[in-house]
């Protein structure tokens, strides 16, 4: 396969796509981590082209905001008022430098599946050929619906006849047309010259580029692509989602491939930024979404979903949510939490169940076991968080941070107030109410003295069950010691 780089890459993405409903331009649209201009994008940049332009008109600031966020590098090319996929490339064209010389390449932005190995075959087998035009195309089942290619003797394209246009003989070709090309640059400048929006929709179309070209004497000719998933494209919702699992379905097999155990693909989702080490195991009902790293013999899932975040080789994380979150190597999470961003688990370290942090950077082997809301704070090394602690970083005006010292133990029950800092080595009793700081070797304890009142259940809660109950367990109770003293 060739290594020469297009000189450019066009990609159309003007449309509205008014089949998705939406009020979101169709190619931004998500799949796979990524939105559908994204892929499209991605998939260009992998042929190192010299220039890339995106042509724009539905939604134009939203779509061109979205460009620039994705690739700052792109070119932006607004379609005017004349409609058809030949004019919105020569819009394209007006973009880019009046000399520019070589293959250009025209795919779209709603075509997910495409990848950057592809389009350089198609590079490869046009300029190889030496053709003027090179049209991508696929061999379908059933091809109702697409232009299909009709070749001429010698193997090159003859015409491409659309699906109302074609003879009976013709419906019955399976090749079709994808509709990605790649053009001899002087040829396409001049054949869009000659391209006329006389017909039915008074569109200017790029397919009668090749007609121009064959009259001209240039060669036109097909490159099969053997995946036709990579031919297609999303005009509605049910094509999303089914382009989306079959984009997942790959993903997952990819990883398997590269040495990780995915129990159930079905029900596991790994968006394309997303990277595993080998020998980890993904259990069902996982979802592994934008730039999240795992390293090698972790066990994840089930049920986790993980987006943006790390989780160190050898970690454990069951049903547990992560958000921006780092999980060190070895450390354990879940089940039933929630790791909002600037959570920072240390190696060792362990988060259990019903426990939810928040910008909370806990050390190596430090344990936050259970039934606990740590937010704002740093906890030091070895030190351990009782259940049902609360560390109270809000007061309704401004947040405050707690620092727990290494090797340090909060009892159970405890509210920390912050801000306030329990040193090295010092304990916190269960139950307390801390409000100051604790030094190294201390306990604290802030809780009341325990105080009985007899009798408060009948005068307060009178004919209730409970009063009931007290009742008669005072009665057992006082026939119990008549009976242990002898008294009649």
């Amino acid at each position: 396969m060739t290594d020469t780089r297009p000189a450019a890459v066009i990609i159309l993405a003007a449309g509205e796509g008014t089949r998705m409903k939406s009020t979101l331009p169709k190619v931004l649209h998500r799949i796979g981590g990524r939105s559908l201009l994204g892929h499209a994008i991605a998939a260009a940049r992998d042929t190192g082209p010299e220039h890339l332009v995106v042509v724009v008109r539905h939604d134009r600031d939203r779509v061109a905001g979205h460009v620039g966020e994705v690739d700052a590098a792109a070119l932006v090319a607004d379609q005017d008022d004349i409609k058809g996929t030949g004019r919105a490339t020569e819009c394209a064209l007006a973009a880019l430098p009046a000399d520019l010389a070589g293959t250009v390449l025209v795919t779209y932005g709603d075509v997910p599946l495409l990848t950057g190995e592809t389009l350089r075959g198609l590079i490869a087998a046009h300029e190889g050929a030496g053709s003027a035009v090179t049209v991508m195309t696929a061999v379908r089942p059933d091809p109702s619906g697409y232009g299909r290619i009709v070749r001429a003797g010698d193997g090159s394209v003859q015409a491409i006849v659309e699906h109302k246009d074609a003879t009976a003989e013709q419906l019955a070709i399976r090749e079709i047309n994808s509709g990605i090309y790649a053009f001899d640059a002087a040829v396409l400048r001049s054949a869009l010259t000659r391209v006329t929006t006389d017909n039915a929709q008074a569109e200017k179309y790029l397919t009668d580029v090749l007609g121009i070209a064959r009259s001209d004497g240039a060669g036109v000719a097909a490159y099969s692509c053997d995946d036709v998933w990579q031919s297609e494209g999303v005009n509605d919702r049910v094509q999303l989602a089914e382009l989306g699992r079959i984009l997942n379905e790959r993903q997952a097999a990819k990883w398997m491939r590269a040495g990780v155990t995915i129990v159930d693909p079905a029900t596991t989702w790994i968006d394309v930024d997303v990277t595993i080490g080998q020998d980890t195991t993904i259990l069902p009902g996982t979802q592994l979404l934008g730039a999240t790293t795992i390293g090698a013999e972790a066990i994840v899932g089930p049920e986790v979903t993980a987006r943006d975040s790390e989780i160190g080789p050898r970690a454990h994380v069951r049903r547990a949510e992560l958000d921006l979150a780092v999980v060190g190597e070895g450390a354990s999470v879940g089940p039933f939490s929630y790791l909002r961003p600037g959570t920072e688990l240390g190696a060792g370290g362990k988060i259990g169940g019903f426990v939810e942090t928040k910008n909370a950077k806990i050390g190596p082997k430090a344990k936050v076991p259970h039934l606990t809301y740590c937010g704002d704070a740093t906890i030091g090394e070895g030190a351990n968080i009782g259940a049902g602690t609360i560390f109270a970083n809000y007061d309704g005006v401004k947040k405050a941070h707690t620092t727990i010292g290494r090797h340090s133990f909060v009892g159970s029950n405890s509210v920390i107030v912050a801000p306030v800092t329990v040193a090295d080595g010092a304990y916190v009793g269960a139950g307390t109410t801390l409000t100051g700081d604790v030094d190294p070797g201390q306990i604290a304890v802030a809780r009341t003295k325990q105080r009985n009142v007899d009798g408060w259940v009948e005068r307060a809660r009178p004919g209730t069950a409970t009063a009931i109950a007290a009742a008669e367990a005072r009665t057992n109770a006082e026939s119990r010691t008549n009976a242990e003293t002898g008294k009649a």
